[in-house]
C-alpha cells in the first residue's frame, strides 16, 4: 500500500526524532510528521537545554543519569555526522539553594545518594564560592510585583545549597534535534513537515494510521504521540482521554535573556542556579548573558492555553517580575527596558512527570507531558520507547505487567510503570520544572 509505514510518530522535536532513530535501529519503517517548518522548531527549539541530575525522586534522577552519558557521547551516539555540524554539552555545575519549600534538599540528596550521583552540601558561608556576587539573603516566600513586600528580605540568610558538578546544558537545542533527524534518516527513517495530523484512523478495533490537513493519508499499525503543547488535542483525536487518569495541558511560559552585572564573565564562570527562595532557575548563555525562568512559585497565577495555536506570545509583567526575583540573588545584575528572551509553551502533565505509555487503543503509544523537564532525557527516551513498544506489540500486557527498562550506562533496571496514563497524581514529585 502507497504511503504505508510501520510507524508514524507525530512530532519532530528532540523526543520523537530519538524514538525515531532508535526504532529506525530496530528495524522499523518510521515517518515523522511535524506541522512546523523543520524538527526542534516548537518547544525543543523554545527550551534552555538543562542536563541537571537532580530530582525529588529516585527514578527521576536515574533517567537523567543515563540520559547524561549519551550526552557526553553525543557523535557516538548519534552514529552519523550532521553537515550542519554538531551540538555539544557545556559543563557548569549546578547550585540548588535550599528551602521549606524543597524540604532543604533532603529527597533531592537522597535520590542522588541512591544513584550514586557525587554531589556537595554548601554552608551559607561557602556560598560565595560559587556565586561570588551572591545575595545570600532569604526571599521566601515568593511574592508578586503588586505585594508591598516584594523584594523585601524575609530572613538574614538562606540555609545554603548544594553543587552538583555535573551538570550543564546543551549548546543549542535545535541544532541537536536536527542532528538526531539526520542519524535516524541515515537509518531509513522519513521527515514530513508543514503538515498537520487531523484524524487518526482506526481499523478492526486498533490504531490503523492518520490523515493530515491537506488531505494526505499514511498507514501503520502503530502511532506515537509526541505532539508536545498539541498532545492533549492528538490523544481527543484518538479518543484515549477516558482511559487517563493522568492528562497533559499547555502552559505559557517566559524565559528571560539579560545581561549580566558590569565586569562578571558569566559565560565562562557561571553556573546553573536552581533558587526556590526567588522562584526562579538560571543558566548562562553566549554573549556574557543569562537565561532566567520560573520554577512557577505558589504566588504566580498559571496561564493554561486551551488553543496551542493561538496564545500570546509577546512578553508580560512576568518577564520584569523574574528578572527581578532573579536580581534579588544576583547583585547588580540589569534589568532591561526592552525585554529579550522566549515565549512558548511547556506540554504539562498533572504531576509535572511525562506519561511514556501505551493507551487504551492497541497501536497507539503516547511520549507527552514532556516540556520543561524531558530535553535531557530525549536519548534514553528513544530507546526506552522504542522497547516498550516493541515489548507491547510482541504482547506484554504493559498494564498488568510494566515493562522493566534495562539502562546500560547505569547498569540498573527501571520499571516504566512510573510513567503510566493510569498512575495516580504522584505527590513525590515537584510540580515544577528547570526547562
Amino acid at each position: 500500500m502507497e504511503n504505508q509505514y510501520d510507524a508514524i510518530i507525530i512530532g519532530a522535536g528532540i523526543i520523537g526524532c530519538c524514538i525515531a532513530f532508535e526504532m529506525d535501529k530496530r528495524g522499523y519503517k518510521t515517518l515523522n510528521l511535524d506541522k512546523l517548518p523543520a524538527a526542534g522548531h516548537g518547544s525543543t527549539g523554545g527550551s534552555c537545554a538543562v542536563i541537571r541530575l537532580h530530582y525529588s525522586t529516585p527514578d527521576g534522577v536515574a533517567m537523567a543519569r543515563e540520559g547524561y552519558y549519551y550526552w557526553l557521547d553525543w557523535p557516538k551516539y548519534l552514529d552519523k555526522m550532521d553537515p550542519k555540524g554538531l551540538a555539544y554539552y557545556r559543563n557548569t555545575g549546578a547550585l540548588v539553594i535550599k528551602t521549606e519549600l524543597n524540604k532543604n534538599l533532603t529527597r533531592v540528596k537522597a535520590a542522588l545518594d541512591d544513584l550514586g550521583v557525587g554531589y556537595r552540601d554548601v554552608e551559607y558561608e561557602d556560598l560565595k564560592r560559587y556565586l561570588p556576587n551572591i545575595d545570600a539573603r532569604s526571599y521566601f516566600p515568593c511574592k508578586t510585583m503588586d505585594n508591598p513586600d516584594f523584594g523585601q528580605p524575609t530572613g538574614e540568610r538562606i540555609q545554603g545549597a548544594i553543587w552538583v558538578p555535573e551538570s550543564g546544558y546543551i549548546s543549542d537545542p535545535q541544532l541537536s534535534t536536527h542532528n538526531v533527524q539526520v542519524a535516524a534518516e541515515a537509518k531509513g527513517g522519513e521527515f514530513i513537515f508543514n503538515t498537520e495530523v487531523t484524524e487518526i484512523f482506526k481499523d478492526s478495533g486498533r490504531v490503523a494510521g492518520v490523515r493530515c490537513k491537506d488531505g494526505s493519508r499514511f498507514f501503520a499499525p502503530v502511532v506515537v504521540n509526541v505532539a508536545g503543547p498539541h498532545s492533549f488535542i492528538i490523544n481527543e483525536m484518538a479518543g484515549v482521554l477516558e482511559g487517563m487518569n493522568i492528562k497533559t495541558r499547555a502552559l505559557r511560559q517566559e524565559v528571560c535573556h539579560v545581561p549580566v552585572p558590569e565586569g562578571v564573565n558569566w559565560e565562562q564562570d557561571g553556573t546553573i542556579i536552581s533558587d526556590g527562595d526567588i522562584g526562579c532557575y538560571s543558566r548562562p548563555e553566549v554573549g556574557n548573558h543569562i537565561l532566567i525562568g520560573s520554577e512557577d512559585p505558589e504566588c504566580d497565577e498559571l496561564e493554561w492555553v486551551e488553543d496551542p495555536d493561538n496564545y500570546n506570545t509577546n512578553f508580560t509583567g512576568q518577564w520584569t517580575t523574574q528578572v527581578m526575583r532573579e536580581a534579588q540573588r544576583i547583585q547588580g545584575l540589569p534589568i532591561p527596558s526592552q525585554p529579550q528572551g522566549i515565549v512558548d509553551l511547556y506540554d504539562t502533565s498533572d504531576d509535572w512527570i511525562p506519561i511514556y505509555d501505551k493507551s487504551d487503543l492497541p497501536g497507539f503509544y503516547m511520549a507527552v507531558g514532556t516540556s520543561g523537564n524531558q530535553y535531557k532525557n530525549a536519548p534514553v527516551v528513544g530507546v526506552m520507547m522504542a522497547e516498550l513498544i516493541q515489548a507491547c506489540e510482541a504482547g506484554l500486557d504493559h498494564d498488568a505487567e510494566p515493562y522493566q527498562f534495562f539502562m546500560p550506562y547505569i547498569r540498573r533496571k527501571f520499571n516504566v510503570g512510573f510513567y503510566s496514563r493510569k498512575r495516580e497524581i504522584n505527590t513525590d514529585s515537584s510540580f515544577s520544572v528547570i526547562g
